[in-house]
């Protein structure tokens, strides 16, 4: 399996997913994605800024720097003059350019040209007073202005990041925040040794120094190939401690950045070796729930690994609490983000089971009633890995669920809601031998068929239905509301798809029904030649012997004519040995002796995509083509030879028949 959201294959049961925030908080998991992106901003008697990110709506925090406007002109026109004696001609030339250049900054870019080149001059002047100037124009400059600069506009910047006079430090590093924004800008930054300073700037005890420091490391570790520069320069470490800040500002910019960190195993095994995951656990508890977002949405990243979960299930026994509490009390998105996590911890048994147990699945059921399509999404992932476990089987259908699961089927116009929810409902049913009807009874085939003959429905959604139509039918319970209500007609059309897992899987399914035939065998000889040719022309039209033809799926179309002479109904007995190409085509098949050089080889239905099948009677006995407990792990030769096997012994029982 997969996050970010990693999708299953419809022919995968049981079915659970992981699930990885993809993209950093310039705020993927995509969607959950989630990464962080800011453009810092100088605030003017204020400590807090709003800004928007992907989806959302986050708050970045920075201290003010004076702005260059009339009055901070008149305050550098003033230290000029007291400092005139010291000014070189250039320097005083550069103030001058400056103030006038400021008068009209719409229209002039600062980053090239002779506008740079002025604020280059104070910026390597031994002047305290004009170093702080051209640190503050750089700030300000960059609010408006974050086009990719050169190194040439960077150099500048970089110097003045490593001044020892801090408030010099700090309109630098806003600066090069405010530029990180930019792609290019974040490469060029770290390519020319930006986070030396900035990490420098983080180990201070400065909190100014460590807000906007650790904001512009949260943006540059949106870029990936910043990442693992960042992780070794040495930076996770403070990062981990600044976290843990009583500034809150400072925490949420650290928050951010880890979070950021999280999209890939390799830096998530980092960030574990730094200590972050405590760390992470215990902002859990904080008030704000700009830290509780971050903090889950890093946790959900973090479980999406199994090593992450193992260490989680390990060291942190309070965190499937907090996470069901942010379930029932949190914002909208820290409630998203705390399902997703727990939808991820639910790829291992022991979650799955103590999710249940601490009452998750109270938690679930409203959010399953939502309005709102992100909690619908995530509540219904996280209870399709709840459905694997066995156990859970019970207090599920007791918690009242399944009428809202069936309904979501169809009145979910959302793609992703459907396919949790059928997964889910096939988890269930595959569970136990327990009565299923009232499966039935919900009516949960009448949902799958409006699905199956809404034309709008996707293949995505449709190769879902199907899988699950595959497992129900080896329900003993379920497989009567299968046969008699038309889902034969609706399969045959696609036993021609394009698609090939969906073609498939209506194989497979048919295949399935097949095996029922004994008790039967009327449905299956009103479709013998409709719709579209019927039973009969599948059947044929996969035993021709052309070498186009995918021997796995051969293989089906002979297990299923093995399976409709085996019930001993003489109606279809006589209408597969009746037919003028069926039984023909199978002996010339028996007869072959190995398989032709690059046949299976160029096959659409590799051994991945059969991985997991659910499958009829003789297939889950290991006598078919595939397997019911695993992958079909077999050679081209081994799917060649049993196809063969199978042809032979179809031939065998023509032989014994009296026909």
């Amino acid at each position: 399996m997969a996050a970010h959201c990693y999708y299953v294959p419809a022919n995968i049961t049981p079915a659970y997913e992981q699930h990885e925030q993809e993209q950093p908080i310039e705020f993927d998991m995509s969607a959950n994605d989630v990464s962080f992106e800011r453009k810092i901003v100088s605030k003017r008697g204020r400590d807090a800024e709003d800004y928007e990110t992907t989806g959302q709506r986050c708050t970045y925090y920075r201290n003010s720097v004076s702005a260059i406007s009339a009055k901070r002109t008149k305050a550098v026109e003033s230290q000029v003059r007291e400092e005139e004696p010291l000014l070189a001609d250039k320097e005083r030339q550069a103030v001058n350019m400056l103030v006038d250049l400021f008068e009209r900054r719409a229209t002039v870019s600062f980053y090239e040209g002779e506008p740079l080149k002025a604020l280059s001059t104070l910026v390597y002047s031994h002047v305290y007073h004009l170093q702080l100037s051209a640190a503050t124009a750089f700030s300000e400059i960059s609010e408006m202005d974050t086009r990719p600069v050169t190194r040439e506009a960077l150099e500048p910047i970089l110097y003045l990041l490593q001044s020892p006079h801090i408030d010099v430090q700090h309109g630098a590093s806003a600066a090069l925040g405010n530029l990180a924004v930019n792609m290019d800008n974040k490469l060029l930054i770290v390519r020319m040794g930006g986070l030396e300073p900035l990490i420098r700037q983080m180990l201070s005890p400065n909190i100014d120094a460590q807000i906007n420091s650790v904001g512009c490391i949260t943006n540059l570790a949106t870029a990936e190939e910043n990442k693992m520069q960042i992780a070794k320069s040495g930076a996770l470490l403070p990062l981990t401690r600044l976290a843990r800040s009583r500034d809150l500002r400072v925490q949420r910019n650290a928050a951010g950045a880890l979070l950021n960190m999280t999209h890939s195993a390799e830096h998530r095994q980092q960030l574990i070796g730094a200590g972050a995951v405590p760390v992470l656990v215990e902002l859990l508890g904080s008030d704000d729930s700009e830290l509780q977002y971050y903090a889950t949405t890093a946790l959900s990243n973090i479980a999406v690994d199994e090593s992450g979960r193992q260490l989680l299930w390990k060291t942190q026994p309070v965190l499937v609490d907090a996470l069901i509490m942010f379930v029932n009390t949190s914002t909208i998105k820290v409630q998203c983000q705390a399902i997703l996590t727990l939808r991820n911890l639910a790829s291992d048994d022991q979650y799955q089971t103590q999710i249940v147990e601490k009452g998750g699945l109270d938690s679930l059921l409203p959010l399953l009633q939502s309005e709102y399509d992100p909690l619908v999404i995530s509540a219904s992932a996280c209870l399709r890995n709840l459905s694997i476990h066995p156990s859970n089987e019970k207090p599920i259908l007791e918690s009242g669920i399944l009428p809202c699961l069936v309904s979501l089927i169809t009145q979910s116009g959302n793609e992703e809601v459907q396919c949790h929810v059928i997964s889910a409902l096939r988890n269930l049913v595959a569970n136990n031998e327990a009565d299923k009807t009232p499966f039935a009874n919900a009516g949960l085939f009448d949902h799958i068929r409006a699905v199956l003959v809404n034309p709008a429905s996707s293949e995505v959604v449709v190769g879902e239905m199907i899988a699950a139509l595959n497992v129900f039918v080896l329900d003993e319970s379920l497989w009567p509301y299968i046969i008699d209500g038309g889902f034969l007609e609706l399969l045959i059309p696609l036993t021609r798809s394009q698609n090939v897992e969906l073609q498939y899987n209506a194989c497979v399914t048919i295949s399935s029904l097949a095996g029922k035939a004994s008790e039967a065998s009327d449905r299956l000889a009103q479709v013998w030649d409709r719709p579209e040719g019927g039973l009969q022309s599948y059947l044929a039209s996969f035993l021709t012997v052309d070498e186009g033809m995918d021997p796995v799926l051969r293989s089906v179309a002979l297990w299923t004519v093995l399976l409709l002479l085996e019930s001993d109904s003489p109606d279809l007995v006589r209408l597969v040995t009746g037919h003028p190409s069926i039984i023909k085509n199978i002996d010339k098949i028996a007869s072959i002796d190995s398989l032709p050089e690059g046949e299976l080889r160029n096959s659409a239905y590799t051994t991945d995509s059969l991985a997991g099948l659910r499958s009829s009677r003789g297939f889950m006995d290991g006598e078919g083509p595939g397997a019911d407990d695993g992958p079909l792990d077999e050679s081209d030769d081994e799917i060649y030879n049993r196809m063969i096997t199978i042809a032979q012994d179809v031939v065998s029982l023509v032989q014994s028949l009296d026909i």
